[in-house]
């Protein structure tokens, strides 16, 4: 029952999910209320979704004979989170329909360059600056000022991969608390209230 690249997937279809976490869980016990049989590809470790799921791949995410394998079984492919690789979603998305596509994964999967679509939209971010080094950091904090948040620009999640930095002096310290790796600077917000919206856009072009 392949799917092409516009429609929707009806029940009885297959659904090719990259990652096997709890996201990956709740995504494939959604999908059978739906009638669409699902099938995990994640690498070895746990892996929760595969207890729920009709099929499960255990593989490296780099593992392209492997990718292939799970692509010839599916009719259309999504993924649990943004950390999957953008090189194996490429690779999956050769071979059958992969929603969100990879330009939407390399957006979501860099803070940097998440901020920096996103004021292209011209919709309002938090204040933010690249941090490469000790030398862009304190030329950040110049601009920003304090409080601010250091984050790496991949991989952070649940807090992980963030410092807070409540002045100049604690630079340094935040710097050594994520690591030397890519990372963006974010001005602290003051708010009294927080809301969350999920928009999705179907196959057919609507929004919900």
């Amino acid at each position: 029952m392949a799917a092409d690249r516009a429609g929707a997937l009806p029940p009885g279809a297959r659904l090719g999910i990259l990652g096997g976490g709890q996201l990956g869980r709740m995504l494939a016990l959604a999908a059978a209320r739906l009638g669409i049989r699902t099938h995990i590809f994640a690498p070895e470790g746990e892996a929760p979704a595969c207890d729920v799921a009709a099929d499960c791949t255990r593989a490296p995410y780099e593992d392209e004979d492997a990718l292939a394998h799970f692509a010839a079984r599916v009719d259309a492919v999504t993924y649990e989170f943004e950390n999957v690789p953008l090189r194996s979603a490429q690779f999956v998305d050769s071979l059958v329909h992969l929603a969100p596509g990879p330009l939407a994964l390399a957006v979501a999967q860099d803070r940097l360059t998440e901020k920096d679509w996103l004021s292209a939209q011209g919709l309002l971010t938090a204040p933010y600056a690249a941090v490469e080094d000790a030398a862009s950091l304190a030329a950040a904090i110049g601009r920003l000022g304090t409080p601010a948040l250091l984050k790496t620009r991949r991989l952070g999640y649940d807090g992980r991969g963030q410092a807070r930095i409540a002045d100049a002096a604690g630079a340094r310290q935040a710097l050594s608390a994520i690591g030397t790796v890519p990372a963006i600077l974010e001005g602290e917000v003051r708010f009294i209230a927080e809301a969350a919206a999920l928009v999705v856009r179907g196959a057919d072009g609507r929004a919900l």
